[in-house]
């Protein structure tokens, strides 16, 4: 009787200790687990916090886009009559130059066409 007693006593120790180590085992895992969810729900926020972000920064372009569209047409607007302001009077600076070039362009045409014609009746003068 004391020999099954010390049996069972023994097979008692030895199961408890494969339970601990069981527990230790789950414990561990149940651990594994929990950091493998923290890190999930960390992802998770991360990619939410990022898609946020984009969302934010796309509503923020399309804000200023909005309030710059009528600077924009203000500012082309004002461009135009620039434009218009410098093309009156440029034109009769323009027409005022070719005026007074024109007879200068037309004398040295007519210098080139005098040398030109006298080449012409030197090389005529040489090959008879």
């Amino acid at each position: 009787m004391k020999f099954s007693l010390v049996a069972t006593i023994v097979l008692l120790a030895l199961a408890q200790g494969s339970f601990a180590q069981g527990a230790a085992d789950l414990e561990s895992l149940g651990q594994y687990f929990e950091e493998m969810k923290t890190k999930l729900i960390q992802d998770m926020t991360e990619i939410i916090r990022s898609q946020d972000l984009a969302n934010q920064a796309q509503a923020f372009v399309e804000d200023k886009k909005t309030q710059l569209q009528p600077l924009v047409a203000q500012i082309q607007e004002q461009m135009k009559t620039v434009a218009t302001n410098v093309e009156e009077q440029i034109r009769p600076l323009t027409a005022n130059v070719q005026a007074h070039l024109q007879p200068q362009i037309d004398n040295f045409q007519k210098q080139m066409e005098a040398i030109i014609k006298k080449l012409t009746d030197q090389t005529m003068a040489i090959e008879n």
